[in-house]
């Protein structure tokens, strides 16, 4: 095996890999030899990513779905236990923004709905392939966070507060799972990156003067295959 191909054998599903970080991510993935599940809503912009997979001799199915269905995590963790037996790699990335408002103005319906996909969402993931990650040898959960999660900053009280759960949730399960020495959780912060939310969040902000999401995937891939710690929560620089 050459040093390209390190997670050869190894099946990773990432969320939100439609575009941004989730997209870099698996494509970096499927370049260091996984095979990779592509979850997001959109069929059409996974189908894009897989093509891409493909085009550079690498290997991916697409599973379109609402992450905010816990019927659907059941049934696509039935299904890669019934075609594969195991998973290897497990990457949170989906998530939404939300709008930028002062707490009393937080909409509750929207928060709901943000609250749904960035924190029960991968507790749904965490739960329905928790013994399947226990199959593998060894298996590795990526999940992104952001420093407003630790950070409190005006105006982020609904994101960041999704952040800092999902931080503890990680947290929480390396902890139950440490004594295994099989699992390992990283809480990846990607920092400045330029993806459609970070566009969203700073409207006028230059795109070209952060980093783009290839940097922050190399770096996630970078870590799975060192000898990283687990629970440890790193920020990615440029």
């Amino acid at each position: 095996m050459n040093d390209s191909k390190l997670l050869a054998g190894k099946l990773a599903l990432v969320t939100g890999a439609s575009r941004g970080i989730g997209a870099a991510t698996a494509e970096a993935l499927a370049a260091a030899g996984a095979h990779v599940i592509l979850v997001a809503r959109t069929a059409s912009a996974l189908e894009e990513v897989e093509e891409r997979i493909h085009a550079a001799r690498g290997m991916a199915t697409i599973a379109p779905l609402d992450l905010t269905d816990g019927e659907s995590i059941g049934k696509l963790a039935g299904a890669v236990a019934e075609r594969w037996q195991k998973l290897d790699l497990l990457v949170l990335n989906a998530a939404m923004l939300g709008s930028l408002t002062p707490v009393p103005d937080i909409d509750p319906k929207e928060y709901s709905r943000l609250l749904s996909l960035n924190l029960l969402a991968n507790q749904a993931l965490i739960a329905a392939f928790d013994h399947l990650m226990k199959k593998a040898e060894t298996a590795d959960i990526v999940a992104l966070t952001s420093s407003v999660g630790s950070e409190p900053r005006a105006f982020w009280g609904a994101y960041g507060s999704s952040k800092a759960a999902v931080e503890t949730l990680l947290g929480a399960y390396a902890d139950e799972t440490a004594y295994t020495g099989r699992i390992r959780v990283h809480i990846v912060d990607p920092g400045a990156t330029r993806t459609r939310m970070r566009a969203l969040a700073f409207p006028g902000e230059e795109p070209e003067s952060v980093k783009p999401p290839e940097v922050v995937a190399s770096a996630i891939v970078e870590r799975l295959t060192a000898d990283a710690p687990t629970g440890e929560k790193v920020r990615i620089e440029a």
